[in-house]
């Protein structure tokens, strides 16, 4: 396994073309393998971006079952959805191992969605959230309102490319009148995981930009505050998404990866082990934990 980071090459233009040995075609048109049929694609890459944490923890369960089948996998890092989707339409990156497509990422389908394939959902429940820590005492989004004082006119968010800093920007905050009082603050989930954690601390007011299924639920002991006008969406699942012609060309893999579902302990155990158990630079081993604990969620035939 070797892992990169293509967000500065991404970043210059959607048109740039990076060469990796994915399972991509030869000049010649037959498969980077060598087979042209799917069955001898040796080199599949995965890109994610670490900050979110769903596709850390998906991106790992692969790479481990991945190889187990015999691939060779290339973790590919990123910082923004925006060249993630480039990649993943031009082919420079194989699959997205934890998309949000239906709501939270349509606008990005739209742009590249001739040029994926949706390899299938496996969590039905993924939602975006306005949350506050269980000590404020306000409940609802509605509630925000006249109280912009107590957050320092401040709602704390994440990646300005996230969809849900553009839902939060351009549904929520004007579905609720709350463009004179608030500023959506973005930089970076962990930036938002730190400030939230120094409030949390502090015993101080804060409200955040938040989802579900997320760590950072738990660990800090969020409440999602009420949408009665669903200005944040309903929920939505989760998919692997694939370049282009993936399945043909990676028959087997295909077939693992639309096979796999997760519920709400599944995968509640796979992020909790990943993120905070084990954490950065173990994420093999918080693997290998969770497959003890569910050795039959993601079954691989390595005979």
């Amino acid at each position: 396994m070797t892992k990169r980071n293509l967000t500065g090459v991404l970043a210059l233009g959607a048109a740039a073309t990076l060469v990796l040995t994915g399972c991509g075609a030869n000049d010649d048109g037959s498969d980077a393998a060598g087979g042209g049929s799917g069955e001898s694609c040796d080199t599949i890459t995965l890109g994610f971006l670490p900050s979110w944490t769903d596709g850390l923890s998906t991106a790992y369960l692969l790479e481990n079952r991945l190889e187990a089948l015999g691939y060779d996998v290339e973790m590919e890092t990123l910082t923004e959805a925006g060249p993630l989707y480039t990649g993943l339409a031009q082919g420079d990156v194989d699959i997205y191992p934890s998309a949000w497509p239906e709501l939270t990422h349509a606008s990005y389908m739209e742009q590249y969605g001739d040029s994926i394939e949706d390899l299938g959902a496996y969590y039905d429940n993924a939602k975006l959230t306005i949350a506050v820590p269980s000590y404020v005492d306000i409940d609802s989004i509605e509630d925000l309102a006249g109280n912009a004082d107590r957050f320092g006119g401040r709602i704390v968010g994440i990646e300005p490319g996230a969809g849900l800093t553009a839902q939060t920007q351009d549904s929520m905050i004007p579905a609720y009148g709350l463009e004179d009082e608030y500023e959506l603050i973005t930089s970076s989930t962990v930036a938002m995981t730190t400030e939230l954690s120094n409030a949390i601390a502090a015993q101080e007011d804060i409200v955040v930009t938040s989802w579900r299924p997320f760590w950072a639920n738990d660990a800090y002991d969020l409440k999602d505050l009420e949408d009665p006008k669903g200005a944040m969406g309903e929920p939505e699942s989760l998919h692997f998404l694939g370049t282009e012609g993936f399945s043909e060309r990676c028959a087997e893999a295909a077939d693992l990866i639309g096979g796999i579902r997760l519920d709400d302990a599944e995968y509640g155990t796979l992020e909790d082990l990943v993120v905070n158990e084990f954490g950065e630079g173990r994420e093999a081993e918080a693997i290998e934990a969770w497959l003890e604990q569910y050795p039959d969620v993601v079954p691989v035939d390595e005979s």
